[in-house]
């Protein structure tokens, strides 16, 4: 990434004309900068550039980068965007101020146990196996109202849910299908949309894209 304020700035102009296409304000949808694998000193520049708000898949590559990047650039907002692991939990709700993958009762268990101690209140996003797809992470669509009712039980701040369409097909009927989803279960937030499809996800509703790729480059081999 050889000018970090000018992806940027590409990619939240994208993002304007993807909401005005919709009738929506750009405000209305957050940019989740997402620079797992990539080192603290390629995330210090999209800061200074004025990107707040970034996404790990891994909480121990997140222990290791952030901390001190959150020392030199206070207000910075860090979401887990990754499978979590139960035994991570006390880890997770510490350091991340969103967690976009809820899919399973013992998370919730965990989380609910990790958000009591810390007493941090961590908003959730449940993560949806949108197309049935058996390598895929995600609550099945079918449970979806069962884990719903678990986690509000636990008194989890559930702001959402949360999707990864399958790769190769066409992505507006997986990203209409969490909105009418989301929508039903009277949720506001709707965590859809990565570096190949978050205009597309923006004009059906998406309030939090994902992007990785599209600001910092190919992913660095892990």
């Amino acid at each position: 990434m050889t000018d970090p304020a000018a992806a940027l700035a590409k990619i939240q102009s994208r993002m304007a004309r993807a909401a005005a296409v919709a009738g929506r304000k750009a405000e209305e949808v957050t940019l989740v900068a997402v620079s797992k694998t990539h080192p603290a000193e390629a995330v210090a520049p999209l800061i200074a550039a004025g990107q707040r708000v970034f996404g790990e898949n891994r909480v121990q590559e997140a222990v290791v980068k952030w901390p001190a990047l959150r020392d030199r650039y206070p207000g910075v907002s860090l979401h887990l965007i990754g499978q979590l692991q139960s035994n991570k939990a006390d880890e997770a709700v510490e350091l991340f101020d969103c967690i976009h993958s809820l899919d399973r009762p013992s998370l919730v268990t965990a989380l609910a146990r990790a958000m009591d101690k810390s007493g941090r209140q961590v908003p959730c996003f449940v993560q949806v196996n949108i197309g049935a797809e058996a390598q895929k992470g995600g609550c099945a669509i079918a449970y979806l109202p069962a884990l719903l009712a678990e986690a509000r039980g636990a008194d989890l701040p559930v702001t959402g849910l949360m999707c990864v369409p399958p790769e190769g097909i066409e992505p507006a009927p997986f990203f209409a299908l969490l909105d009418k989803l989301t929508a039903d279960h009277g949720l506001p937030g709707r965590s859809m949309g990565m570096s190949g499809d978050f205009e597309t996800a923006v004009m059906l509703g998406s309030t939090h894209v994902r992007v990785g790729s599209a600001l910092f480059g190919s992913r660095l081999a892990t």
